[in-house]
């Protein structure tokens, strides 16, 4: 299954646990693809270097060549209108409609706000474990 994963979900994921993280292990045990594009790359590394310096102790040196290395980069579809309220949330749609991900694992408000657009569900991480990760749903 290949998903899109918003930022804040991939840094509760590596500062707090949690169900973030329980999607973050199944990446990296290979039961989901992790898709991204240079732009959500790039975001994803200057948030994980800001919020490490509030967390000297969590170690992020590996986790941003396992990205780079292990993600999968595609091309993102340019979108001819805005369709988040925080047109910076606009990039984890463009990367879903760019790639064959219907989902987008996020926990932030403007991005589940238009869940359904083009198809694409938006679903917090609590949710996708529930839906797609737990036993039942094998």
């Amino acid at each position: 299954m290949q998903v899109v994963v918003d930022t804040n979900v991939l840094i509760s994921a590596i500062f707090f646990g949690g169900k973030p993280e329980l999607i973050l292990e199944s990446w990296r045990t290979g039961k989901l693809d992790l898709l991204i594009t240079e732009e959500i790359l790039s975001e994803y590394v200057d948030v994980l270097h800001r919020i490490s310096e509030k967390y000297p102790g969590v170690d992020i040196t590996k986790i941003i060549p396992l990205i780079t290395k292990c993600g999968i980069l595609v091309e993102p579809q340019i979108l001819n209108q805005i369709i988040c309220e925080d047109p910076d949330d606009d990039k984890f749609i463009a990367a879903a409609l760019g790639s064959s991900s219907k989902i987008i694992i996020t926990g932030d408000k403007h991005l589940l706000d238009v869940s359904g657009y083009s198809g694409i569900e938006m679903i917090k991480p609590a949710e996708f474990v529930k839906k797609y990760l737990s036993e039942q749903s094998h």
